[in-house]
C-alpha cells in the first residue's frame, strides 16, 4: 500500500509541476518583459523625447504606485473569482496598455501610460503565488516558486536580444523603432491571456489530467496541511495585515526589490556605459549573461532551500552575495569584469525569491494567504519605485553609477539582517510535513 501511495504521489507531483509551472513561467516571462522593456526603449526613447535621468527613473518606477494601489483588492477578487477568468483579465488589460504606451509623445504621457500599466497588471505575481498553493504543499513551494520565477531570467535571456533587435531593424510603417518595441512585446499578453482560459484549470478537481486517486491523494495533502495551519495559527483575513512577521517580510521584500529593479531597469544603459563601441545588438547579448546565471541560481537555491526545509539562512545569505557584488561592482572599470559581478548580484538576488516566498505558507491560511502575499508584494514592491528612482537621481547629480551600487547594496544588506532577525519557522513547517507525510 505504502508503495502505491508513493507512486501516486510522485505521478501527482510530476503532472502538476509539468502542466502548470511551464505555462505560468510563459506568462511571467511577457509580464516581466513589459514591466521593464523600458529600460531597452530608453536606449532610443530617452533621446527622442528628451527624457533625462531623473524623469527615466520616475518612468520607470511610477509602474509600481498602480501596482501598489490596485495590487490587494486584485488578488482578493481573484480568489472569490477564480484564477484563470482573473489572471486573463489581467493579461488582456496590461497587453493593451502595454501596446498604447507607443502612442506617448512626452514624458507625462508615458508617467501615466506607466501608471496605468501598473494598475493593470496590479495581481499578478501574488495571484500566481497563491495559486501554486492551491496545487503545491509547503514543503515542495520554495522549488515550485523558484521555477517559476525563473522566467525573470528568461525574460532578461530572451528580452536583451529580442529589444534590441526589435530597435536595430523594425522601422515599419515610419514608426521609430522603440515604439514598435511596445507594440510587438504588448501583443502575446493578450494572445495568452485567452489562451489561459483553456489551460490553467483553477483547482486540482478541475484538472482533467489527473486521476481520481491523484486528485484525492493531493486534496488529502492540502487539506490537512490547511487544517494544521488552522490550528497554529488562527487568524482573521484583515488582522494578516496588522501581523509582525507579515510586516517583517514586507520590509524584507521592499529592501530586495529596490536593488532587483534598480538593476533591472538600469543594467542596458549600464552595459551601454562599459563601452563606446557597444552596438545595440552587443548590448543585447551582454545583458543576458546575468540572467543566465541568475536562472541557474534561482533553481539550485530553491532546490536546496526545500530539500533542507530551511527558508531564512537561504534568504538572508543570497542578498548579502548580492550586495557584496554591487560593492565590487562600483569599484571596478573593467568592462568584463563589470559583466561577472553583474551576474553574481543578479544571481543572489533571484536566488532570494524561492525560499522567500515560501515562508508565508509557513504561516498564512488559504484565505488569509490571499491578503497576505498581495500585502507584501504591493507594499514591498514600492522598492520597484525607488530602486529606479534613486539610481535616476543620483547618475544625474554624480554623473555616474558607482554611489548608486552602494545604495542598492546598502538595503540588500538591510533586507538580509531583517530577515535573520525573524522567527525561525522552520520547525514548525517541517512538523507539518512530516505530519502529512505520516498520514
Amino acid at each position: 500500500m505504502s508503495v502505491n501511495i508513493a507512486e501516486i504521489e510522485r505521478s501527482t507531483l510530476r503532472k502538476v509541476h509539468n502542466r502548470i509551472i511551464p505555462f505560468i513561467v510563459v506568462l511571467y516571462i511577457i509580464s516581466f518583459l513589459d514591466r521593464v522593456n523600458t529600460g531597452y526603449a530608453a536606449l532610443q526613447m530617452n533621446t527622442a523625447l528628451s527624457i533625462s535621468a531623473s524623469a527615466f527613473g520616475l518612468v520607470s518606477g511610477i509602474f509600481f504606485i498602480g501596482y501598489f494601489l490596485f495590487e490587494v483588492p486584485s488578488n482578493i477578487m481573484m480568489h472569490k473569482i477564480g484564477a484563470k477568468i482573473w489572471i486573463m483579465r489581467i493579461l488582456v488589460s496590461w497587453g493593451i496598455v502595454a501596446s498604447l504606451t507607443a502612442i506617448a509623445q512626452n514624458v507625462t504621457e508615458l508617467y501615466v501610460l506607466r501608471f496605468l500599466l501598473g494598475a493593470a497588471e496590479a495581481g499578478f505575481f501574488p495571484g500566481i503565488i497563491l495559486y501554486l498553493t492551491f496545487w503545491f504543499r509547503a514543503r515542495d513551494q520554495a522549488k515550485a516558486v523558484a521555477f517559476f520565477m525563473t522566467a525573470l531570467a528568461l525574460s532578461g535571456i530572451i528580452g536583451g536580444p529580442v529589444s534590441t533587435f526589435i530597435l536595430a531593424h523594425v522601422h515599419w510603417g515610419g514608426l521609430q523603432p522603440w515604439r514598435w518595441l511596445y507594440i510587438l512585446e504588448g501583443i502575446p499578453a493578450v494572445i495568452f491571456g485567452v489562451i489561459t482560459l483553456w489551460v490553467l484549470p483553477n483547482r486540482p478537481n478541475d484538472a482533467k489530467w489527473l486521476t481520481q486517486e491523484e486528485k484525492n491523494w493531493l486534496l488529502g495533502e492540502l487539506t490537512r496541511e490547511r487544517e494544521a495551519k488552522l490550528q497554529r495559527h488562527s487568524m482573521s483575513m484583515w488582522k494578516v495585515m496588522a501581523d509582525g512577521r507579515v510586516w517583517m517580510l514586507t520590509l524584507i521584500y521592499f529592501c530586495l526589490v529596490t536593488g532587483l529593479y534598480g538593476i533591472g531597469f538600469w543594467l542596458p544603459q549600464i552595459v551601454k556605459a562599459l563601452s563606446s563601441s557597444y552596438s545595440l545588438s552587443t548590448i543585447g547579448w551582454l545583458t543576458a549573461i546575468p540572467y543566465v546565471v541568475a536562472g541557474i541560481g534561482m533553481v539550485l537555491i530553491g532546490k536546496s532551500s526545500d530539500r533542507s526545509g530551511e527558508r531564512r539562512w537561504h534568504t538572508a545569505l543570497t542578498q548579502v552575495v548580492g550586495a557584496i557584488a554591487l560593492v565590487l561592482l562600483g569599484m571596478t572599470t573593467n568592462a568584463w569584469v563589470s559583466i561577472v559581478l553583474l551576474a553574481i548580484a543578479t544571481a543572489g538576488i533571484y536566488g532570494f525569491f524561492g525560499p522567500f516566498w515560501a515562508m508565508p505558507s509557513l504561516f498564512l491560511t488559504e484565505a488569509t494567504a490571499a491578503v497576505g502575499i498581495a500585502f507584501i508584494n504591493s507594499v514591498g514592491n514600492l522598492g520597484g519605485f525607488f530602486g529606479p528612482y534613486i539610481i535616476g537621481a543620483v547618475k544625474q547629480s554624480t554623473g555616474s553609477m558607482t554611489s548608486a551600487m552602494y545604495v542598492l547594496a546598502a538595503f540588500l544588506i538591510v533586507g538580509a539582517v531583517l530577515t535573520l532577525l525573524m522567527r525561525q519557522d522552520r520547525a514548525k513547517g517541517m512538523a507539518t510535513d512530516r505530519s502529512s507525510v505520516q498520514q
